[in-house]
This record gives C-alpha cells, sequence and structure tokens, in this order.
C-alpha cells in the first residue's frame, strides 16, 4: 500500500516517462517536499538513491507501482 506522498513521487516519475533504470533528478523545495517519500519508497525498493544529489532512479518494481498510481 501507497501513501498519498509516495504516489505523488511516483506520479512525477510518470510525468517525466521515466522507465526502469532511469534517472530522475528532485531539487530545491521539490527535494525537501518529497525527501521522506523518496526515502520510503527507496526503502521499499521502488526506488534507487544515486551519487548524484537527488537523483533517483526506478526499479521494475517501481515501475509497475508507478504504472497503479492513479493519475
Amino acid at each position: 500500500m501507497l501513501t498519498p506522498s509516495e504516489k505523488r513521487v511516483l506520479r512525477t516519475f510518470q510525468q517525466y516517462l521515466v522507465t526502469p533504470g532511469k534517472m530522475l533528478c528532485f531539487f530545491g523545495p521539490n527535494l525537501e517536499k518529497h525527501k521522506s517519500a523518496l526515502r520510503q519508497l527507496t526503502e521499499k525498493d521502488f526506488l534507487v538513491k544515486e551519487t548524484f544529489k537527488g537523483a533517483y532512479s526506478l526499479t521494475h518494481a517501481g515501475f509497475r507501482a508507478m504504472k497503479t498510481c492513479d493519475s
């Protein structure tokens, strides 16, 4: 079960048509706003935190979860 904030993060990946293994960067206020949800999705193995600041990549499980989020 995804929280509303986790769904918002996954919808951001969906908005930019991100596929598994592709990186999306969150920065500034957007990074701070989604910090908790990004951490939770990383712990659930839906995202991988990249070495570049604010960068995350979707896993295959994250991609499947993203596809189930309401637009």
